[in-house]
């Protein structure tokens, strides 16, 4: 069975933990620091750069071999597997960092591991595992979700006899996890005030806590997890794991439906607070990251500093230390990451309007927009009735949307704030075609300044009906949309083709759709 007995056979059925089951992680940690640097190096601990006074520090799990911090728990536990338990090899069940984790630890270790992921998990992942482990793994894909892959690992390992490593759930795992805070007292910074730990089972968050606490005493430990990931916050309340009924899955590394029975104890001992952050929020953080060390965490990597970010003004004069606990993310994420950051640090919002459905009238509203407000989306299609209900998304400082909307207000503009509306969330954009007489929908390249768009609208759109807009900012240096357009006589219709694509608009690019594209979308 190796030459550690499981954390439960020392903690019997307590429901709390001790002092001495603290001294017994914190020396289990310092035994580990003996072992886990044969796999890898120590991470580097950043300021980042903010451009204020404040002090906020993020420790880089996304600069090691693996991209995250999951390799200290894995080689710890399994370095001290006995050689009989290495010659059959181990088993375990992964969505992701700890697979990569064990794949490594395997592969250091001589031994060969049988790793259990999710159908779900994105090939970059899988990838990755096969690739760190090589000739040492097998990658077997089982279920939807995590907790399907995990009773068919633990299944399996019972029945050929190999050991189960945790991803969380484990005393060795938990001290492994533990030497990065060991990274952080040594990095020769001096202390800090708060730290925020993100939770998914709650290993790295006890490891970090136990060791922080021994050496800054009176720092406040805040358990970070997501709004519908809060399985440790519900595991302290109640008293023990409970599982929730549903689990978000954005932030894939904290998804854990059911907090493990070890760390939950030391979670209740050691965590001073829990705080939830939303999809949007972390997003904002990730950005935050890219712009001050040009790093891309995955979106767990980012939930820490999230929390910092959602309690900045309280934090004033504080010293504040984060974990960017990976950057393994699939890279389809990065288009949601960056429409949602800016709804993450209140940047930005999208508003649906009521205007009148006739020629000019959506011109007419932009006019009352004001320079400093970007324009970042255009959701808008002809209806029947009177009216039309165009939805825009606007960026720009919350005090200035604060001054965009009463002077909405006062105009007698009517609106509201459609953030979040599944609708405008999958950008779904209603118009009925049978409505359109004389169409023509056109793609445009335009300068992405503020004020472009509403530029080429007033000098040539004074006679048309703006029947169709569907626009998204990129983050390039040129702003691209379909527009569709409708007029009231042949004579408007070709005079407006001409000015367009004349070439002497603010346009870079106009092309009309082709008749075939345009039998398609009316």
């Amino acid at each position: 069975m190796g030459r550690n007995r499981p954390f439960h056979e020392h903690l019997g059925i307590f429901l709390f933990v001790s002092d001495a089951d603290l001294d017994l992680l914190f020396d289990e940690t310092l035994k580990a620091r003996r072992r886990v640097y044969e796999a890898a190096s120590a991470t580097p601990l950043e300021k980042l750069e903010l451009g204020t006074d404040e002090e906020v520090y993020v420790k880089r799990e996304d600069t090691s071999p693996i991209h995250a911090y999951k390799w200290r728990g894995a080689y710890n536990r399994m370095r001290q597997l006995s050689p009989e338990e290495l010659e059959l090899g181990v088993v375990c069940a992964s969505a992701g960092n700890h697979a990569q984790g064990v794949a490594l630890a395997a592969k250091k270790l001589g031994t060969t591991a049988t790793i259990y992921m999710p159908c779900s998990t994105p090939i970059m992942k899988q990838k990755a595992v096969k690739s760190i482990g090589a000739e040492a793994v097998n990658v077997i894909l089982e279920g939807d979700a995590y907790d399907d892959a995990s009773a068919a690992a633990r299944a399996f390992a019972n029945s050929t006899g190999q050991v189960f490593i945790h991803p969380y759930d484990d005393l060795q795992v938990i001290a492994g996890q533990g030497t990065m805070a060991d990274e952080i007292v040594m990095a020769g910074v001096g202390g800090f005030d708060i730290v925020y730990l993100q939770i998914g089972g709650g290993g790295m968050a006890a490891g970090v806590a136990c060791w922080l606490k021994r050496y800054y005493p009176e720092i406040e430990v805040v358990g970070v997890e997501g709004v519908d990931q809060a399985s440790m916050a519900a595991a302290v309340a109640q008293g023990q794991p409970v599982t929730l009924d549903y689990l978000d899955v954005f932030c894939d590394g904290t998804a854990v439906k059911k907090a493990g029975a070890i760390t939950s104890k030391f979670c209740a001992k050691l965590i001073d607070r829990f705080v939830t952050v939303t999809n949007p929020e972390v997003c904002a953080a990730v950005q935050t990251l890219w712009e001050s060390l040009r790093a891309i965490p995955e979106p767990a990597g980012a939930m820490g500093l999230a929390a910092w970010m959602k309690e900045r003004e309280s934090c004033r004069g504080k010293r504040v230390l984060t974990i960017m606990c990976g950057g393994n993310m699939d890279f389809g994420q990065l288009s949601w990451i960056v429409r949602h950051a800016g709804i993450g640090s209140a940047r930005r919002k999208f508003y649906r309007f009521s205007i009148p459905e006739k020629p000019g009238s959506l011109l007419a509203l932009l006019q009352h927009f004001p320079e400093k407000v970007g324009i970042v989306e255009f959701q808008h299609g002809v209806i029947k009735g009177d009216g039309a209900r165009p939805v825009i998304g606007i960026d720009a400082m919350p005090q200035q949307l604060e001054v965009f909307e009463r002077t909405l207000t006062d105009l007698g503009i009517r609106f509201e704030d459609a953030t979040g509306q599944e609708d405008v969330e999958f950008r779904i954009i209603h118009y009925d075609a049978s409505l359109l007489v004389r169409p023509i929908f056109i793609r445009i390249e335009f300068p992405e300044r503020p004020g472009a768009l509403k530029d080429f609208l007033e000098m040539n759109c004074q006679e048309a009906s703006i029947v169709y807009f569907n626009y998204n900012y990129t983050g390039e240096r040129v702003g691209r949309a379909l527009i569709g357009f409708d007029f009231g006589s042949d004579e408007t219709r070709e005079s407006f083709r001409n000015a367009v694509f004349a070439n002497t608009t603010v346009l870079r690019y106009a092309k009309e759709l082709s008749a075939e594209a345009l039998a398609r979308i009316v």
